[in-house]
């Protein structure tokens, strides 16, 4: 099992901490990759070299899930997007990739984390996506990999405790949605990606040090790269919000990505399109049953997709409360989070977002 209570560098901040954030920020998450991924792949000159890529890209097996909800009648698609680490060695153990413990006999318990979970909903006439986060310490019914209730406990225990199935499944449970398909990106696509790309802009407002990694960021603008853009996004210690506030930092680092993706012309430049498909590609695995064909035209639906037609928002949360056992946890609203979740559902976000207007992510200028 996970570990009870937060004892390690991941551990919440306040309530009164998290109640300042939710009015502050919207979490985006892992979620932009997927989408920077999405626009990559339009580029149909370079398809020699996509079809190398998309077959470099780890799979596995969903099919021992059971008790999953039924597909929705129309053709959007909802995708799960975890974020993840390599996997801490297991001592005696051969070391092996998610993609293989995934398919192993047993899990390897507690080898994996994943603090990052979101719905990707792409709508029907693939003009429009949402992209729910939801956060880590959500308490909810924990699903195992066959899709059989276990406990209430924090949602990211499903995917330590069970792998990219128990995950899946415990989604599936908490929002009643069909996941056509999932995707787990490592935390190096952050170090690649930005590399590849040439640097991603961002504002560090004020001064502020991180104690844990030893640097002073000073206010003003960066263009990261490397290990720099990673000691951004992972920064907590010295925050005000402690986890908050980097996971804010993570949206506008993502955010920015995409935005510098975009206007810099590298779909177009053959070389910078192949590092920057490499970055991505060889830091993710996605399920057995997202062929390449698949993901081909996925890309080729989503070529008119721009910034402006992404909507990042959070799962309502209810309130933040103690447990004597797993510590701080989110218990989740479910009256608006089961509205939120039949409106992707019956892909009718357009209601959702008139009705809720500032649950959808903070301008830039809004982000500390």
């Amino acid at each position: 099992m996970s570990q009870p209570a937060d004892e390690t560098d991941e551990s919440p901040p306040a309530p009164s901490r998290f109640r300042s954030f939710l009015h502050r920020h919207r979490r985006a998450g892992w979620i932009a990759l997927a989408v920077v991924l999405a626009l990559l792949l339009v580029v149909g000159g370079y398809a020699w070299r996509l079809n190398s890529h998309l077959s470099d890209i780890d799979r596995f097996s969903t099919s021992t899930i059971k008790n999953r909800p039924a597909k929705a009648p129309t053709k959007a698609l909802n995708i799960l997007l975890l974020g993840s680490d390599k996997g801490q060695p297991v001592a005696g153990a051969e070391h092996t990739t998610l993609a293989e413990d995934a398919v192993a006999d047993s899990w390897p318990v507690g080898k994996y984390r994943s603090d990052t979970l979101m719905v990707v909903h792409i709508s029907a006439d693939r003009e429009h996506v949402q992209v729910v986060s939801i956060p880590r310490d959500s308490f909810v019914m924990i699903r195992d990999s066959a899709g059989t209730d276990q406990h209430r406990e924090k949602i990211n225990a499903a995917f330590s405790d069970w792998g990219p199935n128990g995950a899946i499944a415990t989604v599936e449970a908490l929002t009643g949605l069909r996941l056509d398909h999932v995707a787990i990106i490592d935390w190096a696509g952050f170090r690649d990606l930005s590399t590849a790309v040439g640097g991603v802009p961002v504002t560090v407002p004020e001064e502020v040090y991180d104690s844990k990694q030893k640097k002073l960021w000073k206010a003003g603008d960066y263009l990261l790269k490397g290990e720099e853009a990673l000691q951004y996004v992972r920064m907590r210690y010295g925050l005000t919000r402690s986890d908050f506030d980097r996971i804010a930092r993570q949206q506008n680092f993502l955010r920015s990505l995409m935005r510098e993706i975009l206007a810099s012309g590298s779909l177009t430049k053959p070389l910078e399109f192949d590092r920057m498909l490499g970055a991505l590609t060889e830091n993710l695995t996605i399920d057995e049953a997202w062929t390449n064909g698949d993901l081909r035209s996925l890309a080729l639906g989503l070529r008119g997709i721009s910034e402006g037609d992404v909507d990042f928002l959070t799962m309502p949360i209810g309130q933040e409360r103690t447990d004597p056992t797993y510590g701080a946890v989110l218990e989740v609203d479910t009256a608006k989070a089961k509205e939120l979740f039949t409106a992707l559902r019956q892909d009718r976000m357009s209601r959702y977002l008139k009705k809720y207007p500032d649950d959808v992510l903070a301008e830039d200028d809004q982000i500390s």
